[in-house]
């Protein structure tokens, strides 16, 4: 199995990169379109600001490379600040347009706990995983919550994480297993 883990200049490129190759496949860091469309699943991991992330994905053609995977049906996961980038826009930055992967936006999260960081299960009795987030997703498209907010966005081809599997110990990694299963 061969992963494209992108690298737009910020997101936690090295640690999404070990926890697929801790699970047997062959994964990479990809700076240009080709390695993304090339690659089993692509990943667009998470860490930084939806301004600057979108401009360093447009400088490396990832943006359109993304999209044409999309368009084909091809496996995209987005974690994070990756899911937020996936959506149409994000508020963050003065507002931002999205990749377009999954329909809905960015909204800065509101409340005593911004950010939003720790250890939390999925609503309804589900999985633990750990969250690091300002930005939340506000989409018809997600599949589940963790405390009312959206955790897991899928769309198509695309399926994206609020919270961090690749820093979520044995839950993370049982869940970046079922998306190799699913490619």
């Amino acid at each position: 199995m061969n992963v494209a883990v992108c690298a737009y200049g910020a997101g936690n490129v090295r640690s999404v990169e070990l926890a697929f190759r801790r699970l047997g496949a062959t994964a990479a860091v990809a700076e240009d379109g080709e390695a993304v469309l090339g690659a089993d699943l692509a990943v667009l991991p998470g860490v930084g600001s939806a301004g600057s992330a979108m401009m360093g994905l447009r400088r490396r053609g990832l943006d359109s490379a993304l999209r044409t995977r999309a368009a084909a049906g091809r496996p995209i996961l987005g974690i994070c600040l990756g899911l937020q980038l996936a959506l149409d826009e994000s508020e963050e930055d003065g507002g931002v347009a999205g990749l377009g992967l999954a329909p809905g936006r960015a909204v800065r999260l509101q409340g005593a706990r911004v950010p939003r960081i720790g250890w939390a299960p999925l609503d309804g009795g589900g999985e633990t995983y750990w969250y690091a987030h300002s930005y939340s997703a506000e989409t018809a498209a997600a599949t589940a919550t963790s405390e009312g907010l959206a955790a897991i966005v899928e769309h198509g081809p695309f399926v994206g994480t609020q919270f961090h599997p690749e820093k979520s110990g044995a839950a993370g990694m049982r869940f970046l297993e079922r998306c190799l299963s699913r490619v």
